[in-house]
């Protein structure tokens, strides 16, 4: 630029002042024009990092939500297991409880034989369900195991 600036001075068209004042002022504006375009580009690089680290937090949010879901529903699991071995027990012992209530309700009403038969009716289903609830834990530890 300034090399044009002195062919304007040989020939007369531009004072030397003049073109120092032109060649400061086009030296300021250039200066300018790079400060813009390297902040630009400052701020996209920001602005493109601040965003991969959110959607990064927002990743790894998901990623511990999934896993504390995923250590409660083994939790539940093992809780209801635990529940279901207390309560096979109790559950038999009450499913034999209203059959004797039952039992003991026809003895009253009808014949003494009658009544017997219905008593080994009754025994069959709650053998049948005891036997039930240590099959379940038998495939809950080879889970575990």
């Amino acid at each position: 630029m300034k090399h044009h600036l002195d062919g304007g001075v040989r020939k007369g068209a531009l004072t030397q002042e003049q073109a120092d004042a032109k060649l400061a002022k086009w030296l300021e504006e250039k200066a300018n024009k790079v400060t813009a375009k390297t902040e630009g580009l400052s701020k996209a690089q920001a602005d493109a990092k601040a965003k991969a680290l959110k959607a990064e937090k927002a990743a790894n949010e998901k990623r511990a939500a999934a896993a504390a879901e995923a250590a409660k529903v083994e939790e539940e699991v093992a809780v209801e297991e635990e529940t279901a071995e207390v309560e096979a027990p109790e559950a038999a012992a009450e499913v034999e409880a209203p059959a004797v209530e039952e039992v003991a309700a026809e003895v009253a009403t009808e014949e003494a034989p009658v009544a017997e038969e219905p008593v080994a009716a009754e025994e069959a289903p709650a053998a049948e369900e005891a036997p039930e609830a240590p099959a379940a834990e038998e495939s809950t530890e080879e889970k575990e195991a």
